[in-house]
Parts: C-alpha cells; sequence; structure tokens
C-alpha cells in the first residue's frame, strides 16, 4: 500500500487527486495539506501548514499553486518523500537542484504540467510534427481561476517542438500590434496565447502552417477526472524507479 498525501487537496486538481486516490486499491491517502484545512472535517489527518506535517508517508503529490512547486518538491525530498509535482513555474536551474536532491536522497520523483494521458500524447504529435511543419503557434485555454500564464503544458510542448524545429521568428518581418500583445508570447519564434474564461477547463490547440497546407492538433479535458489516471500513474512510478523527471510522458 503506497501512503500519500495530497498538498492542496481542497482545491479543484485536489479533489480529483484525492478522488482518484482514494479509488486506488492500493493506495491510501494518510494526510492532506492546505491553508484551508481547518474549514473542514475530514476522515484523515490535516495541516495547514506543511511546516506542521508530521505522518509517515510515501509520496507527496503537490497540487497547490504556480511558484509552489520548488520549495514543496525541497521539502519533500528532504524528509524521504518522493514527489508528484503538478505545479508551474519551475526554472531549469530548480528541475537540476531537485534532480540532484532526489539522486542524494535515492528518491524518485515527476514534475507534471499535464496528467491527461490525451494531452501527454498530443505534445507528442506535436512534436513530431515540428519535423516537418516549423511556422506553428499554440493556443491554450483555461478557466479564469487559472493564475500563470502560459500555462506548464503549453512550455512543455514548445520546448518539446524546439527539440525538433530550426529556430526561425514567424510572421511577417517589422508587423505591428496594433493592440500590445495581440501576437501573443515569443519562444524561439514561436507564438503561444492565453485565453482564460469561466466554463474552461484545461484545453490546448497546436495550429500549423505549410505552403497550402494546416495541421491543428487539439486536446480538451472536459472534467477533471481526466488528470485521474496519470495522477496515479505518476504515484506509482516514482515509487517504483528512483528517476526524477520532467514530464509525465517519460513514465508512459
Amino acid at each position: 500500500m503506497i501512503r500519500v498525501v495530497i498538498a492542496g487537496f481542497m482545491g479543484k486538481l485536489g479533489r480529483a487527486a484525492w478522488t482518484a486516490v482514494d479509488n486506488h486499491p492500493d493506495m491510501e491517502l494518510v494526510a492532506g495539506v492546505d491553508l484551508f484545512a481547518d474549514k473542514g472535517t475530514f476522515d484523515f489527518p490535516t495541516f495547514t501548514s506543511k511546516e506542521d506535517f508530521n505522518i509517515e508517508a510515501d509520496v507527496w503529490v503537490d497540487v497547490t499553486a504556480a511558484g509552489h512547486g520548488f520549495e514543496n518538491a525541497k521539502f519533500a525530498l528532504e524528509r524521504g518523500l518522493a514527489p508528484v509535482i503538478g505545479t508551474t513555474g519551475f526554472s531549469t536551474e530548480e528541475i537540476e537542484e531537485l534532480r540532484r536532491l532526489a539522486e542524494s536522497k535515492g528518491l524518485g520523483g515527476l514534475i507534471a504540467p499535464n496528467f491527461a494521458v490525451g494531452a501527454i500524447l498530443m505534445m507528442r504529435f506535436a512534436a513530431e510534427a515540428a519535423k516537418y511543419l516549423g511556422d506553428v503557434e499554440v493556443i491554450e485555454l483555461h478557466h479564469d481561476g487559472k493564475k500563470d500564464a502560459p500555462s506548464g503544458t503549453a512550455v512543455k510542448t514548445l520546448q518539446m517542438m524546439a527539440e525538433n524545429r530550426e529556430p526561425h521568428a514567424q510572421g511577417l518581418p517589422g508587423e505591428i500590434e496594433e493592440i500590445a500583445g495581440s501576437r501573443g508570447g515569443d519562444f524561439d519564434g514561436m507564438r503561444v496565447h492565453s485565453v482564460r474564461l469561466p466554463g474552461l477547463v484545461a484545453h490546448q490547440e497546436v495550429l500549423f502552417g505549410g505552403v497550402g497546407e494546416g495541421l491543428s492538433i487539439r486536446h480538451d479535458s472536459y472534467d477533471r477526472a481526466s488528470f485521474a489516471h496519470g495522477i496515479t500513474l505518476g504515484i506509482n512510478k516514482v515509487i517504483e524507479t528512483k528517476q526524477f523527471v520532467y514530464g509525465l510522458e517519460n513514465f508512459m
């Protein structure tokens, strides 16, 4: 039985992780950490701060908020817990530091920009297409409660495509933005656009253009239940292996 603690268990993604662990026959939710943990009654120990956490566990699932993942992953590793991190905002230097710490502790770990299996496939397909169609833009769409932009999934997609694509600027040289930012963010010449609207969950479309043709690769999460399989897969894999990886695709 894998003993799991979920940080951010009261959020929307946290509740999806909670349900996924509860429904898995080989996992047990032994504790929850959340700033608002004192605002309810639960059948497992809860803590409002990670510094107060004192339960024996195997895996730390972190679905808190962008910007907290690095410190929370360090906290978990330093206490002998394998982290499964579903938050974003990591620098390359932070990821490397966590890899070194995990190796020194003999632990596995995962940073997952997206837990949906379909989203992982979308990123893989986009990376493959970038070998042949080098002009591409990414449109990611999320609920209006998401703080960071672009999404971690969009950033990971761009990074994967950049490995296969010759860097170049897209669009008309000297183009003029009548409204600043209307052409989106720039990543190695590729453009990325972030949409935030109520009613959305998590969606991404990757648009490729070639001479006389176009290709669209899209993934939609209509419900956070789509993340359940990826969460439990990540938990199982960080226990089975001693790798610290960036991206769920490394475990698929």
